[in-house]
């Protein structure tokens, strides 16, 4: 098979959640199980990081993989989904996995394919560890896909877990309150493994204390260890001074990904890098600040909060559930602009009437959709979204809109595209 005829076959074959949901997850690990023993256990010959949360997971997952390859280490990143090419979800050293390397794969697997008839996050999976573990890695950072407990990366044993926060997400699947969520998380903690939780929340750290404690697995809360005392832009770049618990020095971080809600992440990925020292990897300060300054052209990273052009400046968010959201609404907030313009499209299994409650009114709104079963038609979110004063015009195609909003803004406007990681995928695709 060519290339295009392997994706073609996998697209065809496999269920895929990014594109029908619910319907393509395959509970249970006899699936990824049998795939890794088909191909002599990879997983068992990384050593890895595991990356779990409801929101920044990705960005945290990004930063650490390059502050890895900063330190010199052969860094194997595992994320997903992918915004505009199926092989961003398996890199080593920010270079994604060669394109003949995937037709290998996959026909080297397609009996098993055919036996098995595992999902496409199931396949992708095997992929990356196999990868990882063919081109020995030093380090692997492995971002589950949904939940934790059940996700097909949960066959690891890591060094470490990073569970980043927790929110009100996939509610049909992982639970409809914030305790059962950080429970189906919780489950990437191994016995005494030491795990780093990014925040603190009240309704969720005693299910991650009572965790730890039943497996023996150290824990620490990152927001109890180090703190922001301050955060400010410098030439669109954000700077964080951070405090250490029992320590009068703040250290200075130059951050590429700009977006004030990285501070989070920030601190998230500064207690992993003190722990994976206690582990006796070498990690300087030197790599850990090149890592963070350079994390998108090191390791690859699109999409958060992601100027693309100036005047109308336009800017691309992820951002598809509540929490994320609201942090670009926080982030709209330190942003000067005269009017805004909202590029929006959203998939169906999203809470999208509590997306919609929290955006504003005052802006101009271009409510379109991914190319995707998932996608709530245009006109639909149209429909919901004037019921809470939200008006716009519909557009069958997203970069369709982005060039009505172009056409309406003025040069000192602000378009910002988000609602779902598809969208965003769809705008870059067009702008690369």
């Amino acid at each position: 098979m060519t290339y295009q005829q392997t994706l073609d076959y996998i697209y065809a074959q496999l269920p895929m959640f990014s594109r029908v949901g619910a319907a393509a997850i395959k509970n249970g690990f006899d699936n990824i199980n049998a795939l890794c023993s088909f191909l002599g256990a990879p997983q068992t010959k990384i050593r890895c990081i595991h990356v779990a949360g409801t929101n920044g997971k990705g960005s945290v997952s990004h930063m650490l993989a390059s502050i890895l390859q900063s330190q010199g280490y052969k860094t194997g990143l595992y994320t997903s989904p992918h915004l505009t090419d199926f092989r961003e979800r398996v890199k080593i050293d920010g270079k994604m996995i060669r394109e003949q390397e995937v037709v290998d794969f996959i026909e080297r697997i397609q009996p098993e394919i055919e036996r098995l008839n595992p999902s496409f996050f199931e396949i992708t999976v095997a992929m990356a560890f196999d990868h990882f573990a063919r081109e020995a890695v030093d380090f692997a950072v492995i971002e589950t896909g949904l939940g934790g407990r059940l996700d097909s990366t949960n066959i690891i044993r890591p060094l470490l877990s990073v569970i980043t926060n927790i929110g009100l997400d996939h509610v049909q699947l992982l639970g409809d309150t914030l305790p059962k969520i950080a429970g189906e998380k919780a489950g990437i903690i191994k016995e005494a493994v030491p795990v780093v939780i990014g925040e603190t929340q009240p309704e969720t750290a005693p299910v991650f204390i009572e965790k730890a404690k039943q497996l023996k697995a150290p824990i620490h809360f990152a927001d109890q260890v180090y703190h922001a005392e301050n955060w400010y832009y410098q030439e669109e770049r954000l700077v964080a001074e951070v405090s250490k618990q029992d320590t009068v020095d703040h250290l200075r971080y130059s951050m590429e990904l700009s977006g004030a809600y990285q501070v989070k992440n920030l601190l998230t990925v500064l207690e992993a890098c003190r722990q994976l020292r206690q582990l006796d990897i070498a990690l300087d300060e030197a790599a850990i600040v090149k890592g963070i300054a350079h994390t998108k052209r090191l390791s690859g990273l699109h999409g958060r909060w992601e100027t693309i052009q100036k005047h109308p400046r336009i800017i691309l968010d992820v951002a598809h559930n509540e929490d994320g959201m609201r942090q670009v609404l926080n982030q709209l907030e330190l942003t000067p602009y005269r009017k805004l313009h909202l590029v929006l499209g959203i998939v169906k299994d999203k809470d999208v009437d509590k997306v919609l409650s929290l955006l504003p009114a005052t802006a101009l709104y271009y409510f379109t959709q991914a190319h995707l079963p998932r996608a709530l038609p245009a006109g639909e979110l149209a429909e919901k979204a004037a019921i809470f004063q939200l008006k716009g015009a519909v557009w069958p195609d997203v970069n369709v809109a982005l060039d009505a909003a172009k056409a309406q803004a003025h040069a000192d406007d602000l378009v910002l595209v988000c609602g779902s990681i598809f969208l965003v995928g769809e705008v870059r695709g067009h702008f690369s």
